[in-house]
């Protein structure tokens, strides 16, 4: 930033929507807006030659999409952090447009509440998103995750059920893993029954699998 003053570049390809936002940013004396982008191709040339702090990317453009346009400025090693402001809100767009390299996300119909706190908190490093904005993220990270649901059912385990899960899985005998754990072979036993019942395995192929499938062990173990 320039002293005080946070130099924002506006990327959207309807001009109205442009100067409806330079106006909710021309409302705070710490913001100046450098200048305006219709397109992707104008944004990343003008994100290059100005070097704004703060991009105000929408996600649908004429030539291309915000998602790529953001992808392009974080790969080119530019210093300005992209706020997506967009009518989406559905949660694709959201996880989409952070996975790509945005560091924030408001709603065109929250703007005049929320842009200028966004842009700030963007402008200092950080990352805006709302309370609303955020369960929605994590609903869909957690969709993205194909192992969520077993991930789930490893954390009910007691933590010395994990141990013995692990040592069976790198091929070690009931009494091998009591040794390990100072229990006996029997207790062992007690707890692979406990993991069986949790989670439905009980031969050690089925202990592998699970525990590569969680990065509990890399295959050369």
């Amino acid at each position: 930033m320039s002293g005080d003053l946070i130099r924002v570049l506006l990327v959207d390809d309807h001009a109205v929507v442009r100067a409806g936002v330079k106006a909710v940013l021309g409302a705070a004396k710490d913001v100046h807006v450098v200048g305006e982008a219709g397109s992707g191709a104008e944004a990343l040339a003008l994100a290059e030659r100005l070097k704004p702090d703060v991009i105000v990317m929408d996600i649908s453009l004429g030539d291309t999409d915000g998602m790529a346009v953001t992808r392009q400025i974080v790969a080119k090693g530019l210093p300005s952090r992209v706020l997506t402001l967009t009518m989406h809100a559905e949660e694709d767009y959201l996880v989409t447009m952070l996975e790509a390299g945005a560091a924030g996300y408001v709603l065109k119909t929250a703007a005049d509440r929320d842009l200028l706190d966004a842009v700030r908190t963007v402008a200092r490093g950080e990352v805006y998103v709302r309370p609303d904005a955020a369960r929605i993220l994590a609903k869909g990270y957690t969709r993205k995750d194909p192992l969520h649901a077993e991930r789930q059912r490893f954390e009910k385990l007691t933590e010395r059920e994990r141990d013995v899960l692990r040592h069976t899985a790198q091929g070690f005998s009931a009494p091998e893993i009591g040794e390990k754990l100072f229990i006996s072979p029997k207790t062992v036993d007690t707890y692979k029954q406990r993991i069986q019942d949790k989670l439905g395995l009980s031969h050690r192929h089925e202990y592998v699998q699970l525990a590569l499938r969680l990065g509990l062990l890399t295959p050369e173990n």
